[in-house]
């Protein structure tokens, strides 16, 4: 809004002029967003628990969450309102990636709104059907990922870490593959999510990284000296990751263990898919299992399980995903998660470490 409002009078008021640097508006971003978040979190928290809109725990969950029941949860809703308020101050909308990042950050918020809703309303842990939230899912990636291979705004060449060049185009098939990633991203988020802050670190260190490579990918100069592929206007995808890392921040301030709310599937599903489209536009959907490696390592977790039991009637892990299998080994929760944040950490310098080594 800044960026349009006050930009355009750049020559007359030369003060103006910041507003055309991302990295400026950034910083803003940040900011705006760390803060709407901890002041409307407040609020929000009391509201929630006026309201007695508590968190329903799943019978077939270790017995030590059981105590968590009745928590405050929905805290997607100030998260990725804290994400708006932040883009919409700091933003430039004359780039397609960042309306289409917008555009899948909403379509999620709302199925997460509508399942935490029913799972609120019900008193129980049904939401919207697995189905039907794939149903949604896919159609909204779909068409995001139509619309910017029909704009030109990326094209289907599959890049990975260490080549210069691209590996291989997908033509066409990239609309069933860069999908993929998106809808990946956002469930694989939102099993994360299943301790006191667990989701919310590797969504921030995610985030970070993802605006790192944005930025690069949007400048000319930078990414032609990195060997990575320029794409136009998507540098402006790094204000919204540092609006993610700010609201990120404001949340974990209640989220921390012991957590005073959870982010339900309104944010899990909404801020995995954001950080999935940043991934495909950019042309990091290779690289994001890197940058989301946690995100990963729980997702498999779950399918190997599955997948074990089913073939064998055995289980690989305690239960599955992961972090439940290191709590019922003994690892107190807050170790747990502080260690899931290490590997996140590490693995976000990775990533970045990665666009030199071309």
């Amino acid at each position: 809004m800044l960026y349009h409002l006050l930009y355009p009078f750049s020559q007359d008021i030369q003060a103006f002029n910041i507003f055309r640097y991302i990295t400026f508006r950034s910083f803003l971003a940040f900011l705006v967003a760390a803060i709407v978040s901890v002041v409307w979190g407040a609020i929000f928290i009391r509201f929630m628990k006026r309201k007695q809109f508590g968190q329903i725990i799943r019978d077939d969950g270790p017995e030590s969450h059981f105590k968590k029941a009745g928590t405050p949860t929905m805290g997607g809703v100030f998260i990725v309102g804290s994400i708006a308020l932040a883009t919409l101050i700091s933003g430039n909308f004359n780039s397609i990636p960042v309306l289409a990042a917008c555009f899948v950050t909403f379509s999620y918020f709302i199925l997460g709104f509508l399942d935490d809703y029913f799972k609120v309303l019900k008193k129980n842990t049904d939401g919207i059907s697995a189905r039907g939230k794939l149903v949604w899912q896919f159609v909204t990636a779909i068409a995001t990922v139509y619309a910017l291979i029909s704009t030109g705004s990326i094209d289907t060449m599959i890049y990975t870490p260490f080549l210069k060049d691209p590996l291989f185009d997908m033509g066409w098939f990239y609309l069933g593959f860069a999908p993929f990633v998106i809808v990946g991203a956002s469930n694989a988020v939102n099993l994360t999510d299943g301790l006191d802050g667990l989701a919310i670190g590797p969504i921030i260190t995610s985030a970070a990284s993802l605006g790192v490579i944005a930025y690069a990918a949007g400048h000319k100069e930078i990414s032609a000296y990195l060997f990575i592929p320029y794409i136009e206007n998507v540098g402006e995808l790094t204000v919204l990751a540092a609006a993610i890392v700010g609201a990120g921040v404001g949340f974990l301030w209640y989220n921390t263990y012991p957590a005073q709310i959870f982010m339900g599937d309104v944010g899990s599903l909404s801020l995995g898919g954001t950080l999935g489209t940043i991934a495909v536009v950019t042309k990091n959907e290779v690289l994001f299992v890197l940058i989301g490696g946690i995100f990963v390592i729980e997702a498999l977790s779950v399918i190997l399980q599955v997948f074990s039991y089913k073939t064998r009637k055995k289980r690989i892990f305690k239960m599955a995903p992961i972090h439940h299998h290191f709590e019922l080994k003994g690892w107190p929760e807050p170790k747990v998660i502080v260690r899931f944040w290490i590997i996140s950490i590490f693995l976000a310098i990775l990533a970045v470490a990665t666009l030199k080594m071309r």
